[in-house]
């Protein structure tokens, strides 16, 4: 039996190959090793950072141009990656995007810019009570996560704030199958869970 991509084609070979064998063959300057990574890839971070650069903050640069070009430049710097596993490639890439994110809200000078308002409209942003208390659950989260050990940590990060299918989650972290890769997310939800009641 054949493996077959969605809509019942047989992948081309290339498609077969796992992420390591792909940056392996990155790290020697192949360029279609890289550009299949990016492939790889790179759907899932922009779901991910989707939302996460205000509007006041992007100036002439969408947040789509951000993370194509924060992924150009991780993969630019592969010699500077160390592969610890599975998932660490997706690990390397989402925190590059994030620093990408936080050096473009620096750059705007985390001003937003003055507007007219309407005295009647209403305010859709969060009261600053609501943003100490979103902040304190970010805190925790993040810690918490922290604790977990990096196929845990990597299989929340994909699914919850990346997005991945689970089918994409397989792939990136070197699972069986898309039920294996659900099993690995729910024991990793589970632990998460168990961190953040200790706090």
């Amino acid at each position: 039996m054949t493996d077959e991509a969605p809509g019942g084609r047989a992948p081309a070979s290339s498609d077969a190959e796992s992420s390591f064998e792909l940056l392996c063959r990155a790290r020697v300057g192949d360029e279609e090793a890289t550009n299949l990574l990016i492939a790889r890839y790179l759907p899932a971070l922009l779901r991910w950072a989707h939302g996460r650069l205000p509007g006041w903050a992007r100036g002439m640069s969408e947040t789509d141009d951000v993370v194509q070009e924060a992924v150009i430049r991780a993969f630019s710097r592969l010699e500077t990656f160390e592969h610890r596993g599975s998932g660490a490639l997706f690990a390397y890439l989402r925190q590059a995007v994030l620093n990408r994110i936080r050096d473009e809200i620096r750059r705007a000078g985390c001003r937003p810019v003055p507007e007219t308002l309407d005295s009647g409209e209403v305010d859709p942003a969060p009261s600053p009570l609501e943003e100490a208390i979103g902040s304190e659950a970010a805190a925790r989260y993040e810690a918490a996560l922290g604790r977990l050990r990096p196929e845990e940590r990597e299989a929340i990060v994909g699914r919850l704030e990346m997005g991945c299918t689970y089918e994409e989650l397989a792939q990136v972290l070197g699972r069986p199958s898309p039920d294996a890769a659900r099993m690995a997310v729910t024991r990793a939800l589970l632990r998460l869970a168990e961190e953040i009641g200790h706090e």
